[in-house]
């Protein structure tokens, strides 16, 4: 649901145990992270939004993945779903874990000097080194 520029957005982990609901503005800036550690903790590559309002049912597990920032994830099924910087109160919440449809445009691509061996990013995106 869409009001002028702020989208309303709802979202669950696969079990569905962990949900949320927020918005996020329409300048979001979608970008996926080619970061061997967002790797790791996707799958794949990390692709996240910053809401400008959250709020979630239900109690993730956190992991500290860094010196910086923790995850966030379902205990039960396993679903990656928050990032959080430390002292930031803002939690990245997955993009692939938001219900369709999202209406979010991936604009670009961050850390791509670590993306993986296996796959070229071809969708002529901008792409930054380091982020």
């Amino acid at each position: 649901m869409t009001h002028s520029d702020v989208t309303e957005f709802h979202g669950h982990c696969l079990c569905g145990e962990i949900s949320f609901r927020g918005t996020y503005d329409d300048q979001n800036g979608l970008k996926a992270c080619h970061c061997g550690q967002c790797r790791r903790w996707s799958g794949h590559v990390w692709a996240a939004i910053l809401p400008r309002s959250l709020d979630i049912k239900g109690q993730p597990k956190w992991y500290r993945a860094s010196d910086f920032a923790r995850r966030g994830f379902c205990a039960t099924c396993g679903s990656s779903l928050f990032w959080q910087r430390d002292g930031s109160d803002v939690i990245d919440v997955a993009a692939g874990a938001i219900d369709a449809p999202t209406g979010l445009h991936l604009e670009g691509h961050i850390f791509v000097a670590d993306k993986g061996d296996y796959y070229d990013i071809t969708d002529g995106l901008p792409q930054d080194p380091q982020e």
